[in-house]
């Protein structure tokens, strides 16, 4: 085809496209005229794409504001300000100082940010490993782990990636599902930061529970799976596999949605490297659904969270603080610094056995 006829045909690709677009406007109006009030807006939206109207649904019984009113005059009382992160979840808590005893004022001021916006972040706090686990038991008991190296204090688990070690929390998940009583939160600190990359991804789970498709929704709320730590012992030596087996439960059910104990909202709230995704079964029934069945609903579970809309992406600097309600987010560690070295000590708050409770929730009826 010569540059002639090249310009000629896109020439009448455009002037076909301008006309047809034309006749649609006219036509697309002209059944806006007719076409009947949608009371319901959620009919607004197709069922392969639900995500803006789980975040808009979500956001609505926030009031519609990153915060309370209520809340917003308890942090102006304590000189703290807010810096907000996403729109339903992630707040950056300004005029805080974490490295000395906390009144109860100020940890029940802590604790209600921490449930409005699930995740919230610290700067230039720099705390040593006994601050780091004063501050965790502001919230509750401690868990430790059992499957990291830990720092000098048992309840530190020290993470740390370089160049023998690659980041491995690159994917979606809510920590420790393999537990019978999953943590509560995490509170990690940035100890060593890579000259590039290294941010953490957060989504929120109650917007992605709200932005399933409605015949998915009804189908988890009778559904659970069994979690385990299998992938841990990949990595332990052999003789000491019966060892973990006998003194931490290996495999236990727990729901797909989970209600939040304090708050009452319904969540999305499992862990693909943790749950066996073949081990669905219908709590009413106590059977097995067919594995390409529950195959099938996992991998589609496992693709929600990794909307942009339902997240918002901390950046590090040393000293800097994320708390995160596990019960109610879930994390991406971005590993894309290899082979730059990257240290965070975490602790986690001790949780409760999940479960859920079909109609708590106004939004899940």
């Amino acid at each position: 085809m010569t540059t002639a006829d090249r310009t000629h045909a896109k020439d009448s690709y455009n002037a076909a496209a301008i006309a047809l677009a034309e006749r649609l406007h006219d036509a697309r109006k002209a059944a806006a005229r007719v076409r009947p009030h949608v009371a319901d807006p959620s009919q607004l939206f197709d069922d392969r794409n639900r995500v803006s109207w789980g975040v808009a649904q979500e956001y609505e019984r926030m009031g519609n504001r990153p915060v309370s009113a209520e809340l917003e005059a308890r942090a102006e009382t304590l000189d703290a300000r807010f810096e907000h992160v996403g729109l339903t979840l992630g707040t950056v808590v300004h005029g805080v100082r974490l490295d000395r005893e906390l009144s109860a004022e100020l940890i029940a001021f802590l604790r209600a940010v921490l449930l409005e916006r699930k995740v919230i972040f610290f700067r230039d706090q720099h705390l040593d490993e006994a601050r780091q686990v004063a501050f965790g038991r502001c919230f509750g008991e401690l868990d430790a782990f059992p499957f990291g190296p830990p720092g000098d204090d048992p309840f530190i688990l020290e993470i740390i990636h370089g160049n023998r070690s690659p980041g491995t929390e690159n994917s979606w998940h809510t920590d420790v599902t393999w537990m019978e009583e999953p943590s509560l939160g995490s509170i990690a600190q940035c100890v060593e930061l890579p000259a590039y990359g290294g941010d953490t991804l957060f989504a929120d789970s109650h917007a992605a529970f709200l932005g399933l498709r409605p015949t998915l929704q009804e189908r988890l709320r009778t559904l659970e799976g069994v979690n385990d730590y299998r992938h841990f012992l990949a990595n332990i030596p052999e003789d000491l596999h019966e060892d973990y087996k006998a003194a931490i439960p290996f495999g236990v059910n727990h729901p797909l949605l989970r209600t939040h104990p304090e708050n009452r909202k319904t969540a999305l709230w499992f862990h693909g490297g943790f749950l066996r995704h073949e081990s669905l079964s219908d709590t009413r029934t106590g059977e097995r659904l067919p594995e390409a069945e529950a195959r099938a609903i996992v991998r589609e579970l496992q693709q929600q969270h990794s909307r942009p809309e339902y997240g918002c992406r901390f950046t590090w600097a040393p000293g800097s603080i994320a708390f995160w309600d596990n019960r109610a987010v879930q994390h991406y560690a971005a590993s894309d610094y290899y082979p730059e070295r990257r240290v965070l000590r975490r602790v986690t708050v001790r949780g409760d056995r999940p479960y859920y409770a079909p109609g708590s929730d106004p939004l899940d009826r």
